[in-house]
């Protein structure tokens, strides 16, 4: 692995021809979450089937954010209050409908960022798979539906549905966009509810959707991992 700096971001890369990004192959980007280090899914590039020479890039969110323990950082900041008092009212967390504040800056990172792997990577977008975990699902999403390019595939690893009103019409115009989507019938953190929704919002735009619902809660268990690896092996080549 070797770290870098694109788009004014602390990236990790690995795999490739050296291990460290190197080659040109395909390429998979991955968001992790909110509070964690940036470097919490980068163990995933030693489990994922890939083809031959995939690179794995991973980047640190920008906000440094006091959780107390190790490093911890956020795409955006969430209202943590909140989410606790949704939870210990047994309230479905909804967001639909939302446009997160910071999720515009958060765009614009994305943006620079897939610009300059493009530039400096040689990173086809064709060949070029985006997805995260949880906010970093909702961010590469987001990323991808306001991008111009043509990306061979999206991850949503727990993630949930945001600013509908802005992602519909942008939906439109991915039709067979091959999509994984992952989330735990017990998510304590994004409602299961709420991934259908975003399934189904996929599925109406004519997404070709690998939908893997697992007992269990706000996580990556083992057999998504697996069943991860298997769609990377038909998405990019």
């Amino acid at each position: 692995m070797r770290m870098d700096t694109l788009g004014g971001l602390t990236v990790r890369l690995t795999g490739g021809t050296d291990g460290k990004g190197g080659g040109n192959g395909p390429l998979v980007v991955l968001l992790h979450g909110f509070g964690a280090p940036g470097d919490d899914l980068v163990p995933l590039s030693e489990y994922l089937d890939a083809p031959t020479g995939t690179r794995f890039l991973f980047p640190e969110a920008p906000i440094s954010i006091p959780m107390g323990f190790g490093d911890s950082r956020a795409w955006w900041m969430i209202d943590m209050a909140r989410i606790q008092a949704d939870r210990a009212a047994g309230k479905v967390r909804d967001m639909s409908g939302e446009i997160p504040r910071g999720l515009t800056e958060a765009r614009e990172h994305m943006k620079v960022l897939l610009d300059e792997i493009q530039k400096k990577l040689g990173a086809d977008p064709e060949r070029t798979v985006l997805g995260g975990f949880s906010q970093g699902a909702m961010l590469s999403c987001d990323a991808l539906l306001h991008s111009t390019q043509s990306y061979a595939g999206l991850i949503q690893l727990s993630g949930t549905l945001v600013a509908k009103q802005e992602w519909a019409p942008l939906l439109t115009k991915r039709k067979g966009l091959p999509l994984f989507q992952s989330h735990g019938t017990q998510d304590p953190i994004l409602p299961y509810a709420m991934a259908e929704r975003l399934r189904d919002e996929f599925l109406q735009a004519g997404v070709s959707v690998d939908w893997q619902p697992f007992r269990g809660g706000h996580e990556i268990p083992e057999p998504v991992l697996r069943k991860l690896g298997s769609f990377l092996l038909k998405a990019v080549r």
